[in-house]
């Protein structure tokens, strides 16, 4: 049977990172790059959605392609694996920036306010830094397809021993599980770009693969839920009380014992509670999976024109700039999902469909349809 929780906890969270996206853009948290605080509140108090989500969302979404990856090479080999995701991964986000997303850079650059030296710059020059700088949501998939490449090595030497040895994982070993997160946390963090984290998202991507692809460990996850909902929490409430106005995206709060823990037992909670409650489908959750992909690619880009237009003159009411860059999000993100799956060159270059085969996305990291 198809494995319906995972379809639901991909498509939840990719709508979680657009909602999260928003109040990103206008944070009053003093977090670079943004629009930032528009409104005339001392206190920002919805800005508590950023602390109660980042530390988490990207955390299980590795997980989640971490046991994407085992299900797709129960049934394909690792050349087939290696091919298939270099389409879907490395192609929208190499070919893709020169393709499309150099419009994304445009507005980026534009919200950020670039100086006189780049239209100084030649023509060709430009457009490379425009590209490069429209990766944006798009370091989640270079990240992934780097992963994706190492498994591959890693299966070649483990052969399955460890994978066989992990169904045996039990509640208190996922417990203990939380220090070797934060341990990963500490390392291979790059310096400026904060969100290429390769030992935290590395380290859960790993563990989704061994360990939470086997429907043994997800029944004693679904048994616990109640457990690891409480734990998480709590922590989410202590995250929150301590780290509110300050940057939880860079050190040294995203490498915190606090922050790592939170992390780790929402995860647990989610994917536990999703299993358990949640392993169904009809017909909205299939519209949201088959378009989540295409979403998570193109709403940041009618957020930030919303923010670069009306965001940074509130020449509107701020409510109405909040609405509107909503609304544009989700608008612009499955019109031009719609659009462009069904043109043969971009389809392959933005999204990674196929230019041989054309496959319906349903998930995020495009993988194939995965059966359990």
């Amino acid at each position: 049977m198809r494995k319906h929780w995972l379809d639901n906890i991909r498509w939840v969270t990719v709508l979680i990172v657009v909602i999260y996206h928003l109040f990103y853009m206008y944070n009053a948290e003093g977090i670079v790059g943004v629009v930032g605080k528009i409104t005339s509140m001392d206190v920002q108090w919805f800005d508590t959605f950023m602390y109660i989500v980042y530390p988490w969302m990207m955390v299980l979404l590795f997980i989640v392609s971490g046991i994407s990856s085992r299900l797709y090479l129960e049934n394909h080999t690792n050349k087939e694996f290696v091919r298939s995701r270099t389409t879907k991964l490395l192609v929208p986000s190499t070919i893709g920036l020169l393709a499309f997303q150099f419009i994304q850079g445009y507005v980026n650059m534009s919200l950020g306010g670039y100086g006189g030296e780049f239209d100084q710059a030649p023509l060709f020059v430009r457009y490379l830094i425009m590209a490069l700088s429209g990766t944006g949501v798009l370091w989640y998939i270079q990240v992934l397809w780097l992963l994706s490449l190492l498994l591959v090595l890693v299966r070649k030497i483990e052969k399955d021993h460890l994978w066989k040895l992990c169904e045996k994982t039990n509640v208190i070993v996922l417990i203990l599980l939380g220090a070797l997160v934060w341990g990963a946390a500490q390392i291979l963090n790059t310096p400026l770009i904060v969100v290429y984290r390769f030992g935290l998202y590395g380290c859960v991507f790993f563990l989704g693969y061994f360990i939470f692809s086997h429907d043994e460990v997800i029944e004693r996850m679904k048994k616990w839920f109640p457990l690891f909902a409480t734990v998480a929490c709590g922590l989410c409430i202590a995250f929150c009380i301590v780290y509110f106005g300050q940057n939880y995206a860079d050190v040294p709060i995203n490498r915190s014992p606090l922050f790592t823990m939170f992390a780790w037992f929402m995860s647990l909670a989610i994917i536990g509670g999703f299993a358990r409650f949640f392993n169904f489908e009809n017909n909205v959750t299939k519209w949201f999976n088959k378009r989540s992909w295409g979403l998570y690619v193109f709403h940041y880009l009618g957020l930030s024109i919303v923010a670069l237009l009306f965001g940074k003159s509130e020449t509107i009411p701020v409510w109405a700039i909040y609405i509107l860059s909503l609304a544009a999000s989700f608008a612009l993100g499955y019109a031009l999902n719609e659009i462009i799956s069904r043109i043969p060159f971009f389809r392959w270059a933005v999204l990674g469909i196929s230019k041989k085969k054309p496959e319906k996305v349903k998930e995020i990291e495009g993988n194939d349809n995965v059966q359990g």
